[in-house]
């Protein structure tokens, strides 16, 4: 029984020790095991690694994460000096500078670190949400991805080795400036105008989009005068030598994006006004270069950090409702909270070994992934190719969906306190989780291009075959079931205005999702 009491007794101290104890490694057994499952013969040393680098995120990066996300610390742009010189100057608080330093300077996208140890380090990271930490570091890697594809001039090579290897110990920040006002995921519609003058490109225009904007360098799509190409530059945020004085490049940052989530991160829109630019290959492969290699790592990350986010919400929510008690028993007894706790967990483990499983597939194909056909390439590489094209889209939609859902019902454990920003880091997981699901390509444009995708190959891989490429190992009557839907669904108009089309347009979304959702269970299995 209760009775009344002044001095009221209650702290919420034994799950903060809990809490804040956890390394997100080493009292991680599923991540272990992943890891030992992909890592092979090079586990043990790759173990040392992650287990010296763990409590770097799980701490240290922790608490500066959740200190800068407070509203007071919010990035914003001291546009004039005192002297009325115009700077631009993006100012960010102190824990998100010096955290960005410490990451960047673990060299994850040095010719040292292997592919899988950067996806496991990244992996820690994301635990922490965006953090002015999780964009800059996928666009570093697609900046360094489409660099060393086309490091052919010394001042694309010097940049790809100041992001990978460091230059006198400073690790360079990719930024990637591709979306204008009237297109958005409309590529081909930007108009941001490329001038050659002797052997040197300026650009000219305006940026609706950039993200981290406080980036060293940036890839920015711009069509060459009088062509409709689209082309890849290279554009360095200041001018040679100048970046100590805050001379920037050609380019003014005219404001930041008022955003949900991700708040910390600097998001802006910019205008180029003869900004220096370097190509990066060429002119005609442009769009094909920046979907096929840019877009594609940023849509492998928003499902790593989609898994990430669902793993730390999934622990945080189990160990609240292990500790706190109503109606004179623990949370976790109740049936109801039970069955969500397990939801949670079983979520964020399936979409955690997908990821994983795409991203040491995408490592292994040899150039970037695409639809058409590779000059004598072998028709079992080319179907590869093609199933880890449409599996980046099906886990960027899937993942990136569950993940508001998954952080709404973390944060209904915790009931009122579920929705205090200052209680737990689940209400700015969630805010990220939203942002990420429209960035990179909303949902309805990558449906869209999934079902036209399977239609142009149709001829050389039929959708049946697909489906039974990627869902490899599951069982046999699921996989007939999906074939059987996915034979019906290709054939389908999703074009017309016709009601039939809209209802079939609800069909393919709903089959989508099903059909990932059955990759991420079998990728489960198989790590045991």
């Amino acid at each position: 029984m209760t009775f009344p009491e002044r001095s009221n007794p209650y702290t919420f101290d034994a799950f903060l020790q809990r809490r804040n104890a956890v390394d997100y490694y080493a009292d991680d057994l599923f991540i272990q095991r992943l890891v030992h499952h992909f890592a092979g013969e090079n586990r043990l040393a790759l173990e040392a690694a992650i287990r010296d680098f763990s409590p770097k995120p799980s701490f240290r990066w922790r608490d500066m994460a959740d200190e800068s996300a407070r509203p007071e610390n919010r990035p914003y742009v001291l546009h004039y000096d005192a002297h009325n010189h115009r700077i631009d100057r993006l100012m960010r608080p102190m824990e998100s500078r010096v955290m960005e330093q410490e990451v960047f300077a673990e060299a994850l996208f040095s010719a040292k670190t292997s592919a899988l140890e950067r996806l496991v380090k990244m992996y820690l990271i994301y635990q922490n949400g965006e953090a002015c930490i999780a964009c800059p570091l996928v666009c570093t890697e697609g900046l360094v991805a489409i660099l060393d594809a086309f490091s052919d001039t010394p001042a694309v090579q010097q940049a790809l080795s100041h992001c990978r290897e460091g230059n006198n110990g400073h690790f360079a920040i990719g930024a990637q400036y591709l979306t204008e006002i009237q297109g958005g995921s409309d590529v081909p519609a930007n108009v941001l105008e490329a001038v050659q003058d002797g052997e040197n490109w300026y650009l000219y225009g305006t940026k609706f989009f950039c993200s981290a904007t406080h980036g060293d360098y940036a890839v920015v799509t711009a069509k060459p005068t009088g062509s409709e190409n689209v082309g890849v530059f290279l554009v360095p945020s200041w001018l040679p030598g100048k970046k100590e004085e805050e001379v920037r490049n050609g380019c003014t940052i005219d404001r930041l994006k008022w955003k949900m989530g991700t708040s910390e991160l600097p998001t802006a829109e910019m205008t180029f006004n003869g900004a220096l630019a370097y190509p990066v290959g060429s002119f005609d492969r442009g769009l094909a270069n920046i979907v096929g290699i840019v877009l594609t790592c940023s849509r492998l990350t928003v499902g790593l950090s989609s898994a990430a986010s669902m793993t730390r919400a999934a622990r945080e929510a189990r160990q609240y409702s292990e500790f706190r008690e109503a109606f004179g028993q623990p949370l976790d007894r109740f049936p109801m909270v039970a069955a969500q706790i397990s939801d949670l967990e079983y979520t964020a483990k399936r979409t955690t070994a997908a990821a994983f499983k795409i991203y040491q597939a995408f490592t292994q194909l040899d150039g970037p992934v695409k639809v058409g056909i590779k000059r004598g390439e072998e028709v079992a590489k080319r179907c590869r190719r093609f199933d880890v094209r449409e599996l980046v889209m099906l886990q960027k939609i899937t993942a990136s969906w569950d993940t508001v859902d998954h952080l709404r019902l973390g944060m209904s454990i915790f009931g009122g306190h579920g929705v205090m920003e200052d209680f737990s880091s689940l209400p700015r997981l969630y805010r990220d989780a939203a942002v990420n699901e429209l960035w990179e390509g909303p949902r309805n444009v990558l449906l869209t291009q999934i079902h036209r995708d399977l239609q142009q190959v149709r001829e050389w891989y039929s959708p049946a075959d697909f489906v039974a490429g990627v869902l490899e190992g599951a069982e046999r009557s699921r996989v007939s079931d999906f074939q059987k839907e996915i034979d019906v669904l290709v054939g389908q108009d999703l074009s017309s205005n016709s009601n039939e089309a809209v209802q079939a347009c609800r069909q393919w979304d709903d089959f989508c999702h099903r059909l990932f959702h059955a990759y991420q269970d079998q990728a489960y299995a198989e790590i045991g």
